[in-house]
């Protein structure tokens, strides 16, 4: 079995039977390329960019509708939180707990994590470089975590606008032995679409490419059957139909 990190999934849980086509998908090319695809989905962006776009179905519901994932599948789980005391039922569930990139200095929030005893991925600010992220890894292992992840996604330039500087990857290879490109999240135009996040899915190829040479340990693709049809990141979500051939290239 391939040992590089993968994880895969819409960005957020729209219905059950999205959930269902994205598994059967990872499942399959699970079962070709001989990776172990970590299932990822939101159970509630809190961050969206208006107070009128489609947040999700909740964490109750949303962990039932996980755990039916891990259940049926036996994939792995990541998913997302944004307070603290969401981390302990979501530990109970998921394997992976995500720290989102605006919360990545909120000790609470990473104490929380760690605390659970699952793997903590904390992604990079956009405000921050590769070596900032030094503090929130002493703050989660001073937590008790046993296994800490870092995600690079870009660095805000400007207004509306991210680049990456690819620099950060090797710079939290020297703090963690898991680092994380998260390759669709990147290519976002923050805020710059009407009142959402807008962006270009045409990179994300050469996203994770270029990250698979600075060192990145892993890659983080949000993937959907039909993205321009996604209730969140319609824009730069992966079509699931280009998700084998991506990860093939890459872990080749």
């Amino acid at each position: 079995m391939n040992n590089m990190t993968i994880i895969a999934g819409p960005c957020v849980i729209e219905s059950a039977g999205l959930l269902d086509t994205v598994a059967q998908e990872l499942v399959r090319i699970n079962g070709v390329l001989g990776t172990d695809i970590i299932f990822k989905s939101s159970f509630d962006k809190a961050n969206r960019t208006s107070i009128r776009s489609f947040r999700g179905p909740g964490l109750e519901k949303g962990l039932q509708m996980l755990a039916d994932v891990k259940a049926k599948y036996g994939l792995r789980l990541l998913t997302d939180i944004h307070e603290s005391w969401q981390a302990d039922p979501v530990g109970q569930v998921c394997d992976v707990i995500q720290i989102p990139a605006f919360l990545c200095r909120q000790t609470d929030l990473l104490v929380a994590a760690a605390k659970t005893g699952r793997v903590v991925n904390i992604k990079k600010a956009q405000f921050l470089s590769g070596r900032d992220m030094k503090y929130p890894v002493e703050k989660a292992l001073d937590a008790g975590a046993k296994d800490v992840w870092l995600t690079e996604r870009g660095n805000m330039m400007g207004y509306n606008n991210l680049v990456v500087d690819f620099r950060n990857i090797p710079d939290m290879l020297e703090l963690v032995p898991t680092v994380i490109m998260d390759c669709t999240h990147s290519v976002q135009r923050p805020g710059g679409s009407d009142g959402k996040t807008g962006g270009d899915r045409r990179f994300v190829p050469q996203m994770a490419l270029a990250a698979k040479a600075f060192g990145a340990t892993g890659f983080f693709f949000e993937v959907h059957p039909n993205p321009d049809e996604g209730k969140s990141d319609a824009a730069n979500m992966l079509e699931l139909e280009k998700l084998e051939l991506l990860i093939k290239e890459l872990v080749s």
